[in-house]
């Protein structure tokens, strides 16, 4: 099957070559005409010139027409011997040179067959037209090899370029592969450095806002209180500004100096977290069942997130001043559960025509992302639950504490501890 060749306009070094291989072609057609009948030189005759013009004249369209191209420089070529010339090699310049070209740009079988019957062709000619001595064999064996080789010589072009081309577009697959997989982890990385700030931001500025509003309605009447409102507020501000550097720090460049990165939280500074909740005026209480147990670090980090966002949402939406954190240890997963009793839940907000926000999303997506799952949802009778079951690795003392709940900060439940909330 002959390939398409190109119908653009060609470059101007591309017109120069094809001006050099025709010119050369020429001179050697004519130099070919020099040889006599006799084996003696003589300046070319008209007809040799005749031959070289007819035959140069078909070699530009042998990048379109490879085909048509072989068949008339053959032709011409067949037609030598009836001219009075002598069939020698040079004057079958053109014919070789489409030979080459055929087999470059068509199939290597189809190729093979055409440069074959070419070759046939010219030599078959030779007894035709002239009266044949077995001094002509080498010749007429010499004619027939240029085509052959000459196509042999294109078939190995056409090999070697399909190899390149091969090479080259597996390295642009490569690169566009690595290209889409640095695009990935980019996308990923900036979910998850937003899901941090979301986090942090949130959280802070929740009790920031909560304690900025207890000093407003206490500042007249209370004024001790609202002092000390004010300086958890400026407390609750710098841990914001510390965690939001340590969070903005993860942009910098590997080479970059950075002060050492505090350990990622985990449940273990959840007293510390509930604490705060209570400075801004919610009342948490939290209860345990079963043999609490190390987590690993994407996991912990994942419930401490979890209970934190849980509870500022509280602290936003429910119009409440309570809620209730609940973490069940089994074998092989952790469950957390955090309500309340308000009438609004995480869904709805007091600010009229705020925006929804991204808390749920990123507390699915955390639990997704370390095997778990999680769900949300207003309880039946009344405010909104959130639930989340993380996995954990089986323990190997299978044994569990069912003899009562216990509190994380050191507090007795108030006699829910085996019930839901």
């Amino acid at each position: 099957m002959t390939k398409a060749g190109g119908g653009g306009p060609r470059p101007r070094g591309t017109w120069w070559r094809e001006g050099a291989i025709t010119a050369t072609a020429f001179v050697v057609c004519l130099l070919g005409g020099l040889v006599q009948v006799d084996n003696t030189l003589s300046p070319p005759p008209a007809a040799a010139y005749l031959v070289a013009v007819v035959s140069c004249a078909v070699l530009p369209v042998r990048h379109r027409a490879p085909l048509a191209a072989m068949a008339a420089t053959t032709a011409i070529g067949m037609l030598v011997p009836l001219l009075g010339l002598v069939l020698t090699p040079l004057i079958v310049a053109p014919a070789v040179i489409s030979a080459y070209s055929l087999a470059v740009r068509t199939e290597g079988r189809v190729a093979s067959a055409v440069s074959l019957a070419s070759a046939t062709l010219l030599v078959a000619s030779i007894p035709l037209f002239e009266a044949l001595s077995w001094r002509d064999a080498s010749r007429m064996g010499v004619v027939a090899a240029f085509p052959l080789v000459a196509g042999i010589l294109g078939h190995s072009t056409q090999n070697r370029r399909a190899y390149l081309a091969a090479v080259e577009e597996r390295a642009q697959r490569a690169e566009e592969s690595r290209d889409s997989e640095a695009r990935r982890r980019v996308a990923e990385e900036r979910v998850r450095i937003a899901r941090e700030l979301h986090d942090l931001v949130a959280h802070q500025i929740t009790l920031a806002n909560a304690q900025a509003t207890v000093a407003v309605h206490l500042f007249d009447t209370r004024p001790e209180q609202a002092r000390k409102s004010l300086k958890e507020l400026v407390e609750t501000t710098g841990n914001a500004l510390d965690e939001l550097r340590a969070t903005v720090g993860l942009l910098r460049q590997s080479g970059d100096a950075a002060a050492p990165a505090e350990p990622a939280p985990g449940l273990s500074r959840l007293p510390t977290l509930l604490e705060s909740f209570r400075r801004a005026g919610l009342e948490v209480s939290v209860h345990q069942e079963g043999t609490a147990r190390p987590l690993p670090p994407g996991v912990d980090l994942t419930a401490y997130r979890i209970v934190q966002e849980a509870l500022t949402n509280v602290t936003k939406h429910a119009g409440t001043g309570s809620a209730r954190v609940r973490l069940v240890w089994n074998r092989d997963r952790v469950t957390i559960t955090v309500a309340d009793d308000g009438g609004d839940g995480p869904g709805a907000s007091t600010v009229p025509d705020r925006p929804p926000g991204y808390g749920l999303i990123g507390m699915r997506e955390r639990a997704t992302a370390v095997g778990g799952h999680l769900s949300a949802g207003r309880r039946p009778e009344g405010g909104f639950l959130v639930s989340a079951q993380l996995p954990l690795r089986p323990a190997k003392d299978t044994t569990r504490t069912t003899d009562g709940a216990t509190t994380v900060d050191g507090r007795t439940g108030d006699g829910e501890a085996g019930e839901a909330p």
